[in-house]
């Protein structure tokens, strides 16, 4: 190193010990090899923190020497979270714990192994200060924590011993009963009295992930060659909902202790875990969640478990004992639906099924779902799109109205040693569901050569005034692209047009900004109400703190869905033009497109078609997370046309996109060139009328409709549909022109 470098960080740090200056330039060398620029930063500023607390150089040189290879495992953010706590405790009763706190934390971080862990080990500590440090008549802090010192120093004995919800019970329970008996506190924190030992003793079982950790990680990188981390975590600090192991980008998350379960040890569950998962990275490919239900999404993860699974005891037959010993066994008939759902009892039985030949069970479906599982792995081992498909036929068979019920069977239900599936699921669009990790760049490429799985909807039946339930079948997928050159020239040929609309523009976006008062928070003080809570405060009432207001822009919120009729009839040229109706609407949709994109609402574009009710296509040319580029611009340049028109299942579809959105108002807008039909109905009023049911669950739902209709005869039939929420565009050759004026009008 340079002098003039090491002078430049001696500048930084806030320190003149002669203690710390001495070994300065071995400091510097450690945290270079261990952390990036702005952790250097961090940590020197870490250490100036220290400094300045008026404890000498001890807690300085610890910090200085071993949070470098600390950040290095847990993360640079420990750096901040280590010298603030030395910070808040110098200023607290318990200023002389900091040395034995400093000391503790290398082998606490050694033993806990993440971020998480450690945060949650801070927690426990605070917790436990917090509460045995005593105060003089309620108020001012002047006595320190007995056990707190006590406590540091048996720290790395303890994280031994113990998982760290153990650690987390045992002090808590020192806590709890010595907070008010400071020398008998003593006593439990130093393990010399009777009853912390036996809350040891009681704490004190199972496997800890930390004292087996490279045994596993040899047995996750030898026999299923996963170079993947471990990140371990404890069980006893989510109380809404139980972690189950995962993994993501940043590693492979287990438990930080097992116990022995019917027989099967700690260390054999913690390989039957790591041998599922890796199972998952290694055969798992990744499913569209979109167009499936809840209750599909579950039996899909089920039947894909059952097929790892499947996979794994070709390769190593001898795990079928350990995973026929921690499957649960859920009895048949144990589940009453007349009161409970029993989806989640189903599919146990369906798992164990396929797992255990023994397993006994009469469930015609569960059996017909076996041989279906079993026929589909004679196929080259078979495929999770299959095992999809598998679960979309049994949910159709065996669902029941009872299964929507709030109470749920979980008895003998839960396969604890499976992962909890994230890593199997993408979504269409960003908005709709959590966001889906390191698979997301595959989403494109993915959707752009794979279809999804159909999607069923029911039709409305005006005859019999009732809904035909899943009678229509619709397939959707990406729309293929070309060449984008082709819808700029499009943009090119309507320059003078987009000027016009330019203007329009202009006066549609927010020009003002609204006031928000009474914030407690905000970016000026508003005067009025700060006056009022002064007087108020003088005359002894409870001033009001709101005394702040923000700004606001008095903006749009809207969200939008261009649903395009891609029917044969497109193909035909108005009479006077030499376009076709097609190529005029592609036109006008690509100026709608611009249009949008500079008002900066949210929108997506599709298009649809039909070819009888088992064959409704629908094409997404543009999702709500994209913008309108070179990728939209490629799809609109390849609509087609072709087929019917069936109309209501397509607007059942795409309300589901505009559902999803968060928006103030929510408008779909509708363009189509006659009345929906389909060559498999005779009845022309049965379409229409599934089309109006259609737009009537769209309002319900607080979105609304708008029809632009090319149809000359439109006024037979469009009322009928939408109401007054339509206009005919009689001349079809000024849509181009009037699509984007009418969009403004109708978003003012």
């Amino acid at each position: 190193m340079h002098n003039s470098d090491l002078e430049a960080y001696r500048e930084k740090l806030k320190c003149n010990f002669p203690q710390i200056q001495e070994c300065f330039e071995d400091f510097v060398q450690d945290a270079i090899r261990n952390l990036s620029n702005k952790g250097i930063d961090d940590y020197l500023s870490g250490a100036s923190l220290i400094c300045m607390i008026g404890r000498g150089w001890e807690p300085v040189s610890i910090y200085l020497e071993e949070m470098p290879e600390m950040a290095n495992q847990l993360g640079e953010e420990i750096l901040e979270i280590v010298s603030k706590s030395v910070w808040d405790m110098s200023r607290s009763p318990n200023g002389k714990a900091i040395p034995p706190f400093m000391m503790c934390l290398p082998e606490a971080s050694r033993r806990l192994g993440t971020l998480e862990q450690m945060q949650h080990f801070f927690e426990i500590l605070e917790e436990m200060v917090d509460e045995t440090t005593t105060s003089v008549h309620g108020h001012h802090k002047t006595h320190s924590s007995q056990g707190f010192l006590v406590l540091l120093e048996h720290v790395p004995y303890l994280l031994s011993q113990l998982s760290l919800e153990g650690f987390k019970n045992w002090v808590e329970y020192g806590t709890r009963n010595y907070k008010t008996h400071p020398e008998r506190q003593k006593d439990y924190f130093s393990l010399q009295s009777a009853d912390s030992k036996a809350m040891l003793q009681r704490e004190r079982h199972g496997t800890l992930f930390m004292d087996n950790d490279r045994q596993l990680d040899m047995y996750l990188r030898g026999l299923w060659e996963d170079e993947s981390y471990f990140v371990p975590y404890s069980l006893g600090f989510d109380e809404l909902r139980k972690p189950v192991p995962y993994y993501d980008a940043l590693g492979i998350r287990v438990p930080d202790v097992y116990d022995e379960r019917n027989g099967v040890s700690g260390i054999d569950r913690y390989r039957v875990t790591i041998a599922h998962i890796a199972g998952h990275r290694k055969w798992t490919s990744v499913l569209v969640a979109d167009n499936l239900s809840p209750f599909q999404r579950i039996a899909a993860e089920h039947l894909e478990d059952s097929r790892i699974e499947y996979l794994m005891l070709k390769e190593y037959p001898g795990m079928r004992k350990l995973l026929l010993a921690l499957h649960p066994v859920p009895v048949e008939g144990d589940c009453d639906n007349e009161k409970e759902s029993c989806i989640r009892h189903r599919l146990a039985m369906l798992s164990r099924a396929i797992l255990d030949e023994n397993h006994g069970y009469k469930n015609e479906y569960v059996l017909a779902s076996v041989e279906k599982f079993y026929q589909a792995m004679s196929e080259s081992d078979s495929s999770t799109e299959a095992m999809r498909d598998i679960a979309i036929s049994f949910v159709a068979r065996t669902r029941l109205q009872s299964d929507q019920l709030p109470k749920m069977h979980f008895e003998n239900t839960e396969v604890d040693y499976r992962d909890d599936n994230r890593h199997m699921w993408i979504f269409i669009e960003e908005n709709d569901e959590a966001e889906d990790f390191e698979h997301r760049e595959k989403k494109a490429e993915q959707l752009e050569t794979d279809g999804l799985p159909p999607r069923h909807y029911p039709e409305w039946d005006y005859k019999t005034n009732t809904f035909k339930p899943d009678w229509v079948t619709l397939y959707e997928s990406v729309h293929p692209s070309t060449n984008s050159a082709d819808i700029d020239a499009i943009l090119d040929k309507h320059k003078a047009l987009a000027k016009l609309l330019k203007a329009i523009l202009d006066s549609l976006k927010p020009q003002q900004k609204v006031r928000v008062r009474y914030q407690e928070e905000g970016s000026e003080l508003d005067l009025d109400v700060a006056i009022r809570s002064l007087i108020d405060y003088k005359c002894g009432a409870q001033p009001d703190p709101r005394i702040n207001m923000s700004h606001e822009n008095d903006g749009r919120d809207i969200a939008v869905m261009l649903l395009l009729d891609l029917s044969a009839s497109l193909n035909d040229k108005p009479e006077g033009s030499d376009q076709t109706i097609l190529e005029l609407s592609q036109e006008a949709v690509s100026l709608l497109a611009w249009t949008i994109e500079q008002l900066g609402d949210k929108y997506a574009i599709a298009g649809f078609h039909s070819d009888t009710r088992h064959n409704v296509r629908y094409y997404h040319l543009k999702g709500y997370s994209e913008h309108f580029d070179d990728a939209v611009k490629g799809r609109l340049a390849a609509m087609d046309a072709g087929f019917s028109t069936r109309m209501g299942g397509a607007i059942r579809h795409a309300s589901h996109y505009l559902e999803a959105q968060k928006a103030d108002k929510k408008l779909m807008l509708i363009l189509t060139d006659g009345e929906p039909s389909d060559i498999d109905v005779d009845d022309e009023q049965y379409l229409i009328s599934d089309t109006k049911k259609a737009i009537d669950e769209l309002s319900s739902k607080g979105m609304s409709s708008y029809c632009i209709s090319l149809d000359k005869k439109a006024d037979d039939y469009i009322q009928d549909i939408f109401g007054n929420q339509y206009t005919v565009i009689d001349h079809v050759d000024r849509l181009p022109e009037q699509l984007p004026k009418l969009f403004m009008s109708l978003t003012k």
